[in-house]
């Protein structure tokens, strides 16, 4: 059986492909016979399989194998968007706040670029209190309390890194691979090798929480190079759920079928034509908006839960947060939506204003975030969704352990950004739950141990969903792509 890398990198261009294979067949046609219609016949034979994407493009959200038996067939993200700090959170440095105040050691930033933050700053040492939770006895903060609860479930890792110090191309960076726009997304390539269990949904969904696009804009959740039906369909818990998919004043249901009818007739022409994969992709995404006219109103309808539930998640009918788009994720995939990104804007936390402080600010802004986060990771896990249904929650990099440059002589206390060291946690798919993997040095500067790279954790996320992260590729302008470039090893320890 070929493996499904080889069926998912076509050798050339899928429309020169389809010319050429066009071309075979019409000489194979033309001609009487002998020796030439025998090496023509097993010329088309070969060159069957390099059209076979086309084909299968046909149907390009129909399920595919993984290249082995995942862990996990589904993935939820939270994304924090401007990155929460971490060292008011999750990793607790009592050096620190002993050296509170005091100039930051000159070897800590020496060669160092910061974005808001220039000269010797000031150290700065959390204000939150501690508390080691569960059988684990995983170390969190107050300002997290609901999470304290399931901390069992969360694999904490506080050895990240990254090579990115400003929002924007450190954010693709963790979704794209690239800190440069263009790349697909880490949901369109897990869309792209499994495609979806649910036709009449998308396969890769996205919900925007706190009014704010991603930093990333759309390249965020963009599909690149890949055929464009793999890209993030947006939808809302507030207002119609997607935008521009109801019928237009005037048109009715009948109505629309039978130009959606008359559009694919002709849209099959130019495919049958040209073989342009994108034509195939058109075809597919008109068909599934008609479905989703009457699927995604559905299941984007929260009021249909229990009270109990509604309440645990602190979620508001009709209304739009975090807490309503936890609870959207977990009907999602309840439904078979493969992929889920959830974008929570407001955790940059400079200190340039009272909601940016690591104080007050953190308490209100994490009420808004870790409930909504432990009643999903409780709610997949009471369901027997948890174990196949892999959850991250990351910002894009870290915060640094000293006093924003800009904010460092007002009484508002901020964090700048920093991609050296920070942490992320992960629960179901098969990581280990109550694991602190990874530690950072005890002023918080530099990883200290096992340190993982965030092409490391793509490859481990890749690993977890089946596939061997060197071989998911596309090809595009003559180069085998994959999410993780060239780099990237699968952390292991992280794994059940």
């Amino acid at each position: 059986m070929r493996h499904l890398c080889a069926l998912r990198k076509p050798a050339m261009n899928p429309c020169v492909e389809h010319k050429l294979l066009a071309t075979r067949r019409h000489l194979l046609g033309s001609m009487a016979g002998g020796i030439g219609a025998a090496a023509l016949t097993d010329l088309l034979w070969s060159g069957a399989h390099a059209a076979s994407p086309i084909t299968s493009a046909s149907d390009p959200l129909a399920m595919r194998p993984p290249h082995f038996a995942p862990r996990a067939k589904r993935m939820i993200v939270i994304h924090l968007t401007g990155s929460p700090p971490h060292l008011d959170m999750y990793d607790h440095k009592p050096q620190l706040v002993k050296r509170d105040g005091e100039e930051c050691p000159a070897e800590t930033i020496a060669g160092k670029t910061f974005a808001f933050t220039s000269g010797t700053p000031k150290l700065l040492g959390t204000r939150r209190k501690w508390r080691r939770c569960g059988q684990s006895g995983m170390e969190l903060s107050d300002a997290i309390p609901n999470l304290h609860r399931v901390a069992d479930k969360l694999c904490l890792v506080k050895s990240m890194h990254t090579d990115q110090f400003n929002h924007a191309p450190a954010e693709l960076m963790v979704y794209t691979g690239s800190p440069r726009a263009g790349r697909p997304s880490l949901g369109s390539w897990v869309t792209y090798g499994l495609g979806s269990e649910n036709a009449n949904l998308p396969g890769f969904v996205v919900l925007i929480s706190s009014g704010v696009q991603p930093n990333g804009g759309t390249s965020s959740f963009g599909s690149g190079f890949l055929p464009s039906v793999y890209q993030g369909v947006q939808c809302r818990s507030k207002g119609d759920p997607v935008l521009y998919v109801s019928n237009p004043e005037g048109m009715d249901r009948q109505l629309r079928r039978k130009s959606l009818d008359a559009l694919n007739d002709l849209n099959q022409m130019q495919a049958q034509e040209l073989g342009n994969p994108e034509t195939l992709t058109r075809i597919a995404q008109y068909e599934l908006a008609y479905r989703m006219q009457t699927s995604v109103p559905a299941v984007m309808d929260i009021s249909q839960e229990p009270k109990h539930i509604i309440d645990a998640y602190g979620a508001e009918p009709g209304g739009s947060s975090l807490a309503n788009n936890c609870l959207l994720a977990r009907r999602l995939v309840e439904e078979g939506v493969r992929f889920v990104h959830l974008f929570d804007w407001g955790w940059d936390f400079h200190g340039t204003n009272p909601q940016q402080d690591i104080r007050d600010g953190l308490t209100k802004k994490g009420a808004t975030f870790d409930k909504p986060a432990a009643a999903l990771i409780e709610d997949l896990d009471q369901r027997g969704l948890l174990d196949d249904t892999l959850v991250l929650c990351t910002g894009e990099f870290g915060r640094t352990p000293f006093r924003e440059g800009r904010t460092s002589g007002g009484g508002v206390l901020g964090r700048d950004h920093y991609p050296d060291c920070y942490s992320i946690w992960m629960a179901g798919g098969g990581v280990k739950g109550g694991l602190t993997y990874g530690a950072s040095d005890e002023l918080g500067f530099q990883v200290a141990e096992n340190p993982v790279h965030i092409h490391d954790l793509q490859a481990t996320i890749l690993h977890q969903l089946g596939f061997d992260h060197t071989k998911l590729t596309h090809r595009f302008q003559g180069r085998d792509f994959r999410l993780t470039d060239v780099h990237g090893e699968v952390v292991r320890d992280l794994l059940s």
